[in-house]
């Protein structure tokens, strides 16, 4: 049976030690002027906030798990699953922030066990404005030694049906290069 081509963004798994999954809080300026979707890269600013990622940043802070903000038009507290680009509003985001969480994600080709322990970058920034979901994938083209992610193993979700075919999911961590945690000079 083949994988389904349904793109989700990086969705945290597991911890490499065991621990928790926990998010962190990080500033996006209001008026950003770019949607930012759960399950999205986003990298770090030196003022401390966050913005979304492309996939040559290598100063990666996590993935996006929504946001708080007083809504502009109500003035209603609000979470939502999207930042809404322009929003004029100071927000909090929750980001999966650890360098340690294993996500799971769907290649954009065919990924394979043999690609374990391969760089990988992520390709798509898009996402869905209705379920709020990112439609960021793995760059199967860009398998090598360096990337924003290391694959660490193939999906055992039941609908991962097969390695070998298009669209495979994997379970990857975060390339020490490439998150802001890890790198050893300032942004």
């Amino acid at each position: 049976m083949a994988n389904k081509d349904a793109a989700f963004g990086f969705k945290p798994v597991r911890h490499l030690s065991g621990g928790e999954i926990r998010t962190e809080e990080y500033k996006i300026a209001s008026g950003y002027a770019e949607n930012i979707f759960t399950g999205s890269i986003v990298h770090a600013l030196a003022a401390g906030g966050i913005e979304a990622a492309a996939p040559a940043d290598v100063q990666n802070v996590g993935t996006f798990a929504g946001c708080f903000y007083d809504d502009p038009t109500t003035s209603k507290p609000t979470y939502s699953a999207i930042w809404p680009t322009g929003t004029a509003a100071d927000a909090v985001a929750y980001v999966y922030a650890d360098p340690q969480i294993v996500f799971e994600a769907q290649h954009d080709g065919t990924g394979t066990s043999a690609m374990n322990f391969s760089g990988f970058d992520f390709v798509g920034v898009g996402g869905s404005t209705i379920t709020g979901q990112s439609s960021s994938e793995l760059d199967t083209s860009s398998s090598g030694t360096s990337g924003n992610f290391k694959q660490v193993g193939i999906s055992k979700d039941p609908d991962n049906s097969d390695e070998a075919t298009a669209n495979a999911n994997a379970y990857v961590v975060f390339n020490a290069a490439e998150h802001v945690y890890n790198l050893t000079t300032a942004i």
